[in-house]
């Protein structure tokens, strides 16, 4: 520890009483880059694996490729799912009128109509079990949840769909090399691309 360190130490934001508040995840000052907000919490993100990023990229121009005019991809940008919820998936699809400006910065949550999540070893119970449980409940039509599996650490896509009666998620395919899927919109994703990256 240096002395310059021992005479400014960080100054993390204490909580008020009840916990924190979407407004506050907008107001507060000097926040680390995607900080979450999760059941009033302040979640700060550490630093990622270069799987992260690249199944992202690849994720992201793959949707692209074949998103329809009424919807546009955005990545890591915060859902207003409640007042004490504001998590930022790793890719959103949300229909193109949410997107409203380039200063914007959260997406209202019935404007998602798709959240992806790439798993990072600091965030595996948020993104396997918190985070879809709350999309869910909130409404968001479809998930889906990336991970790095088999010997070439290639992304495996776990798809879910929203049941209306129950109001969960349900798994409706694995996918290990190839993702093409008609809802919620046509998608052919070439898995196995993110050795090109």
């Amino acid at each position: 520890m240096t002395a310059e360190s021992a005479q400014d130490p960080v100054q993390w934001p204490v909580p008020p009483q009840g916990g924190w508040t979407v407004d506050d995840l907008f107001t507060l000052p000097d926040l680390p880059p995607h900080t979450e907000l999760i059941d009033g919490s302040l979640v700060f993100v550490s630093a990622q694996r270069i799987f992260h990023a690249d199944a992202i990229d690849m994720l992201m121009s793959g949707l692209r490729r074949t998103a329809p005019p009424e919807v546009k991809v955005k990545r890591e940008m915060t859902v207003v799912l409640d007042s004490r919820n504001g998590p930022e998936p790793d890719i959103s699809v949300v229909r193109a009128e949410a997107v409203r400006s380039r200063a914007q910065t959260y997406f209202k949550v019935a404007d998602v109509l798709l959240a992806i999540e790439v798993v990072s070893p600091d965030s595996e119970a948020r993104d396997r079990n918190t985070k879809p449980q709350k999309y869910a409940a909130a409404g968001i039509p479809h998930f889906w949840l990336v991970e790095m599996a088999g010997q070439d650490d290639r992304p495996t896509v776990q798809v879910y769909e929203r049941g209306e009666a129950t109001g969960t998620y349900v798994l409706t395919g694995i996918h290990h090399d190839h993702v093409k899927l008609s809802v919620p919109f046509d998608i052919d994703i070439d898995l196995t691309a993110i050795d090109e990256l």
